[in-house]
């Protein structure tokens, strides 16, 4: 039997995880609340979505520990962590009308907010959200807002069918779908990643895959593949020389996307150094996440169409998400940590085929 759409009243409470401080570590200061203020009636454009699944980003946590005074301002405190989510659409505003009440939604805020995906309900522009394709699983959504965009767009645009692709860290959250969204567009695709996701790397799609644990001297070892690619992509910023030394391993038109480092200096290092003086010879883009609502169509559809896949390491209930912040801050993860916000109904049941 067909069940209707669920509709809630607007909800006046919610339960939720909220910092104050991040002094030691966002996860230290992390507290469950079981009655707090929930977003306010929806505005405009806005959506407010009853959070089934949230996943995890570094950034849920680096972002709020950068200290800035400005940044908790910005996000306002207390706050609940989370940006990626999979739920269920509660209310709209008057011009979110392409989206109803009890549709099942997936998406992600553009960067931590007071309301995160770590609280029961959240409120978020529509043009962040996309409907829940046919057939994909509610966790399989809930991970691939800000690493599935961020691995789109820094291939969209740069790459066509036939081209050479090399992605410096293949293993994370970004990495795996980049090999998998390069493929789709009929690239011959080459990684990185460490010994234990080498089998990893190639179940998602790779072509080629470089142990850098195997390596002495990684560049080298990249240029004595003979491999000339006309795109690199970049998550970690290491080795240093990778950029400065790409000329050698990267067509004269390609160009190098910068997505993530672990130090704001490899990016200024790598901008700022004159070719002249020994710096990089191809061009070089700092990549800036855009939240896009039709991009998540795009990766809702190659979902649906068995393209794409978020690689789920680990599975939390709502109550363990201090554990699931600190598998994420061990570094550790195969791909995206999900944490279970609410518990399965009838309705999410029947959607997902259960009977």
């Amino acid at each position: 039997m067909k069940l209707p759409p669920m509709a809630e009243a607007h909800p006046e409470s919610m339960k939720a995880w909220l910092y104050s401080g991040t002094s030691g570590g966002l996860e230290k200061n992390l507290e469950l609340k079981y009655s707090i203020r929930a977003p306010p009636a929806p505005r405009t454009n806005e959506v407010i979505v009853k959070v089934l699944s949230a996943g995890l980003n570094p950034a849920d946590f680096k972002v709020p520990e950068m200290g800035l005074a400005a940044t908790h301002l910005v996000i306002g405190m207390p706050a609940t962590p989370g940006m990626d989510f999979c739920g269920r659409v509660v209310s709209t505003g008057p011009s979110a009308t392409h989206f109803k009440p009890g549709q099942l939604v997936y998406g992600s805020q553009s960067r931590p907010v007071k309301f995160g995906s770590l609280g029961e309900y959240l409120s978020i522009p529509a043009t962040f959200v996309a409907p829940l394709p046919e057939g994909v699983e509610i966790d399989q959504a809930a991970g691939i807002g800000i690493a599935g965009q961020s691995a789109y767009q820094a291939l969209l645009g740069y790459v066509k069918e036939g081209d050479k692709v090399f992605i410096n860290g293949g293993s994370g959250g970004c990495g795996l779908f980049a090999i998998q969204i390069a493929k789709n567009m009929g690239c011959h695709v080459t990684v990185t990643c460490s010994t234990r996701n080498v089998e990893l790397c190639y179940r998602m799609g790779a072509d080629n895959v470089i142990d850098y644990t195997a390596e002495e001297d990684l560049v080298a070892g990249v240029k004595r593949q003979g491999v000339i690619y006309d795109h690199i992509i970049d998550h970690i910023g290491l080795p240093s020389p990778l950029y400065f030394q790409c000329h050698h391993f990267l067509k004269p038109d390609g160009v190098f996307v910068q997505v993530g480092a672990s130090s704001m200096l490899t990016f200024a290092g790598r901008l700022a150094w004159p070719s002249i003086l020994g710096g990089g010879k191809r061009k070089y883009v700092i990549f800036f996440f855009a939240n896009t609502g039709q991009h998540l169509l795009k990766l809702g559809e190659m979902m649906e169409e068995g393209n794409l896949q978020t690689q789920v390491d680990s599975v939390y209930e709502f109550e363990d998400t201090v554990q699931a912040f600190e598998k994420l801050r061990s570094g550790r993860a195969r791909g995206k940590i999900i944490v279970h916000v609410a518990k399965p109904d009838a309705h999410w049941h029947q959607e997902m085929g259960l009977f």
